[in-house]
């Protein structure tokens, strides 16, 4: 393991993800995170040459749509069902005096 985790850095990161850990658990995070940037490492010997920089895996478009009205104006089907309507709005009791 080249990438090795001091007790200060585990104390760190628990401090900022607001954590207690126990000894047992400092001691698994330090393996766990020595693991991790191993891995990292290694993904580092990759020969990426010629490879194109990505930012999705799948090719990413744009998800707006148009804001378009598709099922016209209902007031009066909407409010059919409501227990008391005014001027084309429910009607609900005061919540407070004003």
């Amino acid at each position: 393991m080249a990438n090795i985790i001091s007790d200060e850095t585990i104390e760190y990161v628990g401090i900022l993800a607001k954590l207690e850990l126990s000894d047992k658990e400092k001691e698994q995070a330090k393996k766990d995170m020595g693991s991790m940037l191993d891995y990292i490492d290694k993904l580092g010997e990759l020969d990426t040459e010629g490879v194109e920089p990505m930012s999705h895996v799948f090719p990413v478009e744009n998800v707006f749509r148009e804001d378009v009205v598709t099922n016209g104006d209902e007031r009066e089907a909407v409010l059919g069902n409501a227990p008391a309507k005014k001027d084309g709005m429910f009607a609900v009791p005061r919540t407070f005096e004003g």
